[in-house]
């Protein structure tokens, strides 16, 4: 993809260490792109990490994250971007566990992660951890990424309710992050729902985002102190930045023991004739519908070709079996002596013969082949890329 100056979303971030007096271990990036070929579309990326480990270590992991998934998208072409944020995190993974095994300092860092990429319209996300990714919509707020989480899979079994796990004493015992030993797999659930069955929530990769909708990437240092109605609250009343700020100034007065990031990303209310989306589809399926009619075109022009070929053919029979009746007359006189009837031969010969079979109808071939129909494809002409603010 070619890099953007500017981005078609409204993209706003910011990160704070908290009150705790400790280094700010978290971290984030936004790019925006274009991709190329005749038909280019805009694509915004966002990630937000949270370092896991002392000594500087979790900073370091998070880097780690944020510049290895980049990198990677910034590489690709958009066409598969669930396959790119997977293959990406898990070799960030990969990569924190060698690390922290190549020296003491770094024993045991690791780091969670929050993608979201945004291709024109169409929204997909991966993640592993605890940070989280937000939909907010029609005055709602949707949480549509899942915790790996110790208390999560309490609740979702049942055995724990959602307003007891705040003081639970495993609170903060993460079941998934980046460096472990086991491979991870990063979650890519678009969860629109509570309940939503896992094959449902994949099936929601590429959601069409619509005028006004936000996406926020937080970090826990925000979710464990500010409720997801105060978020929704905020971005309702202020400003896209101002919203930023107020909440962590609000997680901050309640403490700050974490540090705190948050990245939030906005649809105009209109997008620019020259950025609106197109299907990532679109392409494809005029590619095949234009082979369609070229195959069906030259089937055509081959049955006329045959047809041709078959008439004359049995135009050219006709005139050789029409030749052929005219000239045995003259043939038979040639080959056989003529004889004279007698008189006693008259009767028979003279006698009236049967009517005359009315010749036969004549089979009138065409001369010229009729023209071939050439079909009217219509191309629609894919948008220049122009990004809007």
């Amino acid at each position: 993809m070619i890099p953007a100056e500017r981005a078609h979303l409204k993209a706003s971030a910011l990160s704070h260490p908290g009150m705790s007096g400790k280094n700010n271990e978290d971290r984030y990036a936004v790019a925006a792109f274009r991709t190329e070929g005749e038909r280019p579309q805009p694509v915004l990326f966002a990630i937000v990490s949270d370092g896991i480990g002392g000594h500087r270590a979790g900073e370091i992991a998070a880097e780690m994250v944020v510049e290895t998934v980049s990198q990677a998208v910034a590489a690709s072409n958009a066409a598969n971007p669930i396959q790119t944020l997977r293959e990406s995190i898990m070799r960030s993974s990969q990569e924190i566990l060698v690390q922290a095994e190549s020296s003491p300092e770094k024993k045991g860092m690791g780091a969670t992660c929050a993608c979201a990429m945004i291709v024109g319209d169409r929204l997909f996300i991966a993640y592993v951890g605890d940070s989280r990714i937000y939909l907010l919509r029609d005055g709602n707020i949707q949480k549509i990424s899942i915790d790996h989480t110790w208390i999560q899979e309490a609740i979702d079994a049942g055995l724990l309710k959602p307003e007891n796990s705040k003081e639970h004493p495993n609170a903060h015992v993460i079941r998934r992050y980046l460096g472990s030993k086991q491979p991870v797999n990063p979650d890519t659930r678009l969860r629109l729902a509570p309940g939503e069955s896992a094959e449902r929530s994949e099936a929601n990769q590429g959601l069409h985002l619509r005028p006004s909708d936000q996406i926020l990437l937080c970090s826990d240092g925000l979710t464990d102190l500010v409720s997801d109605e105060e978020i929704l609250r905020q971005f309702q009343t202020t400003p896209q930045e101002q919203a930023l700020q107020k909440l962590v100034d609000l997680a901050n007065q309640r403490g700050g023991h974490d540090n705190i990031t948050l990245v939030a990303l906005r649809l105009p209310e209109t997008l620019p004739e020259a950025t609106q989306p197109i299907s990532i589809s679109a392409l494809p399926v005029q590619n095949k519908t234009r082979s369609w009619l070229l195959a069906a075109l030259g089937l055509i022009v081959l049955l006329l070709i045959l047809i041709g070929l078959a008439g004359g053919a049995l135009f050219y029979r006709r005139i050789t079996g029409l030749q052929a009746t005219a000239t045995l007359p003259v043939t038979t006189a040639v080959t056989q002596p003529a004889v004279i009837p007698s008189p006693e031969e008259t009767s028979a010969v003279t006698a009236p013969s049967s009517p005359t079979s009315p010749p036969p109808q004549s089979t009138q071939l065409a001369t010229e082949s009729p023209g071939a129909i050439t079909p009217q494809v219509t191309l629609t002409p894919w948008p220049t890329n122009t990004i809007a603010p």
